[in-house]
């Protein structure tokens, strides 16, 4: 499939890492290095600009490596670009460490996955068909 891509960045454009990889990493497109405290949050611009076809949705989620390595997440995880949204890829990250962490100009932040998705149309009825497990959630199967 074919995004169209305008890009304001100094890196390359995103890419796959390996054949079957479902995401493509962000790189920061910064001026200077930006320090995250621990819990503290920012905004960090990819300078990228994308054009989804109707139907498509890019979620932006975290790398699992800086997850594991530096407790470095994307805030709501994962984070939708609609179709419709015309402005610059912003990513959330927020330090869930006890260190400070340097993001700098060019470190892959985050990931891309372009997904499918449909639209609903409601049907409003009085009662929904019965299953198995009903209204239990929350851990209402206990431990195996």
């Amino acid at each position: 499939m074919k995004v169209r891509i305008v890009s304001k960045s100094k890196h390359a454009l995103p890419e796959y890492s390996t054949a079957f990889s479902a995401g493509m990493d962000l790189r920061a497109n910064i001026d200077a290095p930006v320090v995250l405290k621990p819990l503290q949050r920012a905004l960090i611009p990819t300078g990228l600009f994308i054009e989804l076809p109707k139907g498509y949705e890019a979620q932006i989620r975290p790398r699992s490596g800086l997850a594991l390595k530096k407790g470095i997440s994307v805030l709501n995880t994962p984070g939708t670009i609609d179709a419709d949204y015309r402005g610059e890829v912003g990513i959330i990250l927020v330090n869930l460490s006890d260190e400070d962490f340097v993001v700098n100009d060019g470190e892959r932040v985050c990931q891309m996955v372009i997904a499918k998705h449909e639209t609903v149309s409601w049907e409003q009825v009085d009662t929904l068909e019965e299953t198995e497990r009903g209204a239990g959630g929350f851990g209402h199967t206990g431990k195996s």
